[in-house]
């Protein structure tokens, strides 16, 4: 089961609080921290790209504001959230900087998820501090979500994540090594679950609730990231952080539950375009564009040669051949009245008909299915 990691393209890693927080002391835990650093190096190392999504903030955050109460008013923990977002940037800048590896925060809300304009930005955001060889660091924005835009846990921000970026493997790291079937800190008869290839009722009904006092989720958000990660065609790993290096430990033996599916994230996206958006227009193509696409190759605006009803930039649009006919969909690149401007024309000539660098595709191969 190793392999599902150690052969993964891009890795999505969650830390939890409790991993990353001495729960007596409130502190961070610097060694812990440090041989984490090492084992993202090995995965960079491989040629793998690295997102981080850490909780914490809010943990550390009340020990340096002097809050000790269990349950903080919202006001309170966002303060926290806020003092300790900074100490939780600066121990991931330290330890990463190490091993060279340039560190950048993004903070989201669910909202950056959902809403299509801020889910492209986001997405944009990370792809190109990857492209750049930096490991994005990721939490939630608790300074600023409300309860009706707040994740609440970091288990589905990572698997909204992994599946906005198309990772191929998904680690929540955690204080316990995998699902069973039931609370091993109860029952010693619980039984050990080493693979789950479908989340059917006798899974979900196996999940407890949170077991430390600084973490947020429990099995039950751990099994909402597993649904969300297999449909994205990612697999998702349950492994015990506590110990040091974490990830080299998984890479050799492996150990854990693992979420498995047979789809892959390009094959779940494109299912997803092809079958589950509504197209706002049409983009008509040429027969040398047709071709291209047949192909694998991107639709240039070279190849479009007619742009039908109104759409802005990252909406579905159905791609039409000269006879009309539908031959695959996608996500559009540009609004239609850009699309307007710039359709027959090169990519080159894009800047000075926009005004701005845009992308040189009309529609990403990684954004298009046939049909």
């Amino acid at each position: 089961m190793s392999a599902r990691l150690n052969n993964a393209r891009r890795v999505v890693v969650k830390i939890g609080s409790a991993l990353l927080v001495d729960q007596d002391s409130g502190e961070l835990r610097h060694a812990w921290l440090q041989a984490l650093a090492e084992d993202v190096a090995g995965l960079r190392g491989r040629g793998q790209d690295v997102v981080l999504v850490s909780s914490g903030a809010i943990a550390l955050g009340q020990r340096s504001l002097g809050l000790t109460e269990r349950l903080l008013r919202l006001e309170d923990s966002q303060a926290a959230a806020a003092a300790g977002q900074i100490r939780l940037a600066h121990a991931y800048q330290d330890a990463l900087a190490r091993h060279a590896i340039p560190v950048a925060q993004i903070l989201l809300t669910s909202d950056d998820t959902e809403q299509r304009r801020r889910y492209l930005n986001a997405r944009g955001t990370i792809g190109a501090l990857l492209a750049h060889g930096s490991v994005a660091v990721v939490n939630e924005n608790d300074t600023v979500a409300t309860e009706e835009i707040r994740f609440g846990d970091n288990d589905r921000l990572a698997a909204r994540v992994a599946a906005m970026i198309a990772a191929d493997c998904l680690v929540l790291l955690s204080d316990i090594d995998g699902l069973y079937s039931a609370d091993p800190r109860r029952d010693e008869a619980a039984r050990f679950i080493p693979e789950v290839k479908e989340i059917t009722p006798e899974i979900e009904a196996m999940a407890g609730a949170s077991g430390s006092s600084v973490g947020s989720g429990g099995m039950v958000t751990k099994l909402a990231a597993a649904r969300i990660a297999m449909q994205a065609g990612c697999s998702m790993v349950i492994a015990d952080g506590k110990a040091a290096h974490p990830l080299r430990r998984l890479g050799e033996n492996g150990h854990g539950t693992w979420f498995a599916t047979a789809a892959t994230p390009s094959s779940a996206r494109k299912r997803w375009i092809a079958g589950s958006l509504r197209p706002q227009g049409s983009l008509l193509i040429d027969a040398g564009a047709a071709r291209a696409l047949q192909g694998g190759k991107s639709l240039l605006p070279a190849g479009v040669i007619g742009v039908d009803g109104r759409f802005q930039r990252g909406d579905a649009v159905s791609v039409r051949d000269p006879e009309r006919t539908e031959v695959a969909r996608g996500l559009v690149a540009y609004s239609s009245d850009d699309a307007r401007r710039i359709m027959g024309r090169r990519s080159s000539e894009i800047s000075d008909l926009l005004g701005y660098r845009g992308r040189e595709e009309m529609i990403h191969r990684d954004d298009l299915a046939l049909l």
